[in-house]
């Protein structure tokens, strides 16, 4: 898998992008992750990529010509299944899209910014809108990362056990149930005697139950889906 990622902020990204399972799957060839400045496809002689919107709202926009130049270079150079914009008011990201996403070969996200983007990018350029929440932040930089985690981590190979992931919460529309490890007991506090029974099928009824319970205290919603 190849992700490129459209940013004004690149310094943003290379942090988290290059930590934990981010950088184990990299250094694997499991997945490339590509950083690219759009200042670097602007034709003015300050880089802007910004301007003022038509109609004298508050704020600025980011411009089409370089975003058009960016994504033109990169489809020249291979196909690409999706080209996403992250947005506020895209569709909610979720553990099924990071299952479905994590099937590309090839992905491009574009990263907000500004008081947005020309809307031409989003009619003509994108083919999927992805919010990560009901809030807005300063650019689509901290949601691209999140998208790339979500989708690298189902990789096969990308973590060392593989079933871990399928256990996740979301995976099956339930949380998932607690979990502890050493010691069974600490001030008083113990590890359910189920769990250190080594009785596996009493151990997966209890973690459903569990997970169904949690699910049904904490989000509830996610039943009513079924």
């Amino acid at each position: 898998m190849r992700i490129d990622i459209l940013t004004v902020l690149p310094e943003m990204l290379e942090s988290p992008l290059n930590c934990s399972i981010l950088k184990r799957a990299q250094d694997k060839g499991l997945v490339e992750i590509a950083v690219h400045n759009l200042r670097e496809f602007t034709t003015n002689k300050h880089r802007k990529v910004d301007d003022y919107p038509f109609g004298g709202e508050a704020g600025m926009v980011m411009q089409i010509e370089p975003v058009d130049r960016a994504i033109t270079w990169l489809k020249e150079q291979r196909e690409y299944d999706e080209v996403i914009f992250t947005s506020p008011d895209g569709e909610q990201f979720d553990q099924p899209m990071a299952n479905t996403l994590s099937l590309c070969e090839n992905i491009i996200i574009l990263c907000g910014h500004y008081k947005g983007v020309d809307y031409r990018i989003r009619e003509h350029l994108i083919t999927k809108e992805i919010s990560i929440g009901d809030y807005v932040l300063t650019g689509g930089e901290i949601p691209a990362v999140a998208i790339a985690d979500a989708v690298v981590r189902l990789i096969p190979g990308a973590i060392g056990d593989e079933q871990s992931a399928l256990s996740d919460s979301f995976q099956d529309n339930l949380l998932a149930p607690p979990v502890y490890t050493r010691p069974a007991e600490y001030k008083g506090w113990r590890v359910p005697d189920i769990l250190l029974s080594g009785h596996k099928a009493k151990i997966d009824d209890w973690k459903h139950e569990q997970a169904l319970a949690r699910t049904r205290l904490l989000r509830p919603d996610l039943l009513q889906e079924d």
